[in-house]
């Protein structure tokens, strides 16, 4: 549990059961008790950004004001919990790869009742709500019971991570588009071509932004070199825009063998492409000066 203002409630969603049964019944059994209404209350998903709070919309610090009801996400800080009004109700319904995470179900049921019970649901994400965020399923749930929520932007992580780095996703010289993709695929479903991916990057001069990619770099790894020369630039950013960000740059055969000696964990966003090379260029170049000092 986070710490948190001492009089606001807390919740974590993996223990809250007993909040649902008394405020109306089992929440397995939701939406098959509830009429297909129009909801008295709002939903609204809200892009939390990547950490830092200065790096919120005006329009995503108002939403959030306005929350009788926060369900947030693991990644979101608690600078950015913290604006909310003091008698708003804060739900901890942690999603991380890895680690035990509250049913995507679950949150729908939550989101759902508290709408229906006149609540001003925000549904805080870290980054944007409709990049990896499951975004989309939640406004699919929500409108099968007549409800429309709000969306709100944030500033996605893969691209507030090179900004932070000075280095630009497009590039006139060096890279023409960019694709974000997911490195961790929904159980049972087809994974990511990298193979293809890497050769269409080559040919088209794209940007790759991976997201949830660490733990199955050795793999990514190894299907990219397939399409992609050994030598092309690498970034690793863990923990985008919070004080304890660290980033390291390499070339793309040595990913794997990079992330594992310096450590790298989740959260973390991986960046392979040309737009790199200046950053590459110059990281080289400190740390020649390093071991010759």
């Amino acid at each position: 549990m986070k710490d948190q203002d001492p009089n606001r409630a807390v919740h974590d969603a993996r223990a809250i059961d007993p909040i649902f049964q008394e405020r109306g019944g089992d929440v397995r059994d939701l939406p098959q008790t509830l009429p297909n209404l129009p909801g008295r209350g709002r939903c609204i998903l809200v892009g939390a950004g990547p950490g830092d709070p200065d790096l919120l919309t005006v329009k995503a610090v108002k939403a959030i004001a306005s929350a009788t009801l926060l369900l947030v996400d693991d990644l979101v800080s608690d600078a950015i919990v913290a604006l909310a009004q003091p008698g708003a109700r804060v739900v901890y319904v942690g999603k991380r790869g890895g680690c035990k995470s509250t049913p995507q179900a679950f949150i729908e049921k939550l989101m759902l009742m508290a709408v229906r019970e006149g609540e001003i649901v925000v549904r805080l994400k870290g980054g944007d709500p409709f990049i990896f965020g499951r975004g989309g399923e939640e406004v699919e749930h929500m409108r099968a019971f007549g409800i429309e929520p709000e969306v709100v932007n944030g500033i996605t992580a893969g691209l507030a991570a090179v900004t932070t780095l000075g280095v630009p996703l497009t590039h006139r010289q060096y890279a023409h588009g960019v694709v974000f993709v997911t490195g961790h695929a929904k159980p049972g479903a087809a994974g990511t071509d990298w193979r293809t991916l890497a050769a269409t990057a080559h040919a088209a001069r794209l940007t790759l932004v991976i997201y949830m990619g660490v733990s199955g770099a050795e793999n990514i790894q190894g299907e990219l070199l397939q399409g992609l020369p050994g030598t092309t630039p690498v970034a690793v950013i863990q923990n985008v825009s919070l004080p304890t960000q660290r980033h390291t740059v390499c070339a793309l055969q040595d990913l794997h063998a990079t992330i594992v000696a310096q450590g790298f964990a989740s959260p973390s966003v991986i960046v392979v492409g040309d737009v790199l090379q200046g950053l590459a260029a110059a990281t080289a170049t400190e740390r020649g000066q390093v071991r010759a000092a």
